[in-house]
């Protein structure tokens, strides 16, 4: 808003001076608090649009942005100028370090950044707080391994071993039952964690489908994360949606297919 009244600075001086309204324009002082607000509150709409979306992981975005949003926030400052913009800046930072202090604690938050290949424990300033993080991911692993097949495992085949091969069937079979799944977890959890960082601008998922294969507990995981968006506004579009199949006009339509028609609308692109 604040915005498109300064593209239109010009337009509306002169407009309000042509009609003689009785407005009393900006003062030159007024219009400089506005452009400096603006300046402010630029990097709160760019991280909003970030995390709003639904086409890309956005959970496991969060701890970063709200750091650096912390860090732009308080460079200003040691900027503005005027006194309002100065209160402004003031009252944003001291709500940012109630709200934000203790994120890197969240259950979700702190879980999907891990298990995010571009940031893991990067993300972190407490060293304690992506501990219990990492220390729940491998529990999760860890009780993921019953439901998951091991690589290399024969589950669902029907294997015909002769008399030949049957000792070492019964030796394979064996070794796989003495496995200690605990073990198994953390070892999963600790390649990962030494794997290089992926590029910030490619897609995690991407990441993890490249290796299932080696990491299968983690994945097995990851789907039950990744998959958590950040905010409600992908919900909300969804509802807005709705409303516009389920019309005066069209209200005679039945559950059924009005859920197929927001189903399509939402994922046919």
């Amino acid at each position: 808003m604040l915005k498109r009244v300064l593209e239109s600075k010009d337009a509306v001086i002169s407009t309000l001076a042509v009609i003689n309204a009785p407005v009393d324009p900006l003062s030159q002082e007024e219009w400089e608090v506005l452009q400096e607000a603006c300046t402010v509150l630029e990097p709160f709409e760019q991280v909003t649009v970030e995390i709003s979306a639904d086409s890309y992981v956005t959970a496991s975005k969060v701890l970063i942005l709200c750091k650096g949003l912390q860090k732009v926030t308080a460079e200003h400052q040691t900027r503005v100028t005027t006194g309002k913009v100065k209160e402004l800046v003031d009252a944003l930072c001291v709500s940012m370090d109630r709200k934000f202090h203790r994120m890197e604690w969240n259950t979700v938050l702190s879980e999907t950044t891990i298990l995010d290949p571009r940031f893991k424990k990067l993300a972190f300033t407490d060293n304690r707080a992506d501990d219990k993080a990492l220390q729940r991911i491998t529990s999760a692993a860890e009780r993921s391994s019953q439901s998951t097949p091991l690589p290399g495992g024969q589950e669902g085949e029907e294997t015909q071993a002769s008399a030949v091969w049957r000792f070492f069937e019964d030796r394979a079979t064996g070794s796989t039952t003495r496995r200690n799944p605990s073990s198994d977890a953390i070892l999963e959890v600790r390649s990962y964690c030494e794997e290089p960082l992926f590029q910030r601008s490619a897609d995690p998922l991407s990441w993890w489908e490249a290796k299932d294969s080696g990491y299968p507990r983690l994945t097995h995981v990851m789907t039950r994360r990744l998959c958590i968006v950040a905010t409600s506004v992908p919900s909300e579009r969804i509802f807005s949606k709705t409303g516009q199949i389920l019309t005066e006009r069209r209200n005679r339509i039945n559950p059924s297919k009005l859920r197929h028609l927001v189903f399509l609308n939402a994922n046919l692109r």
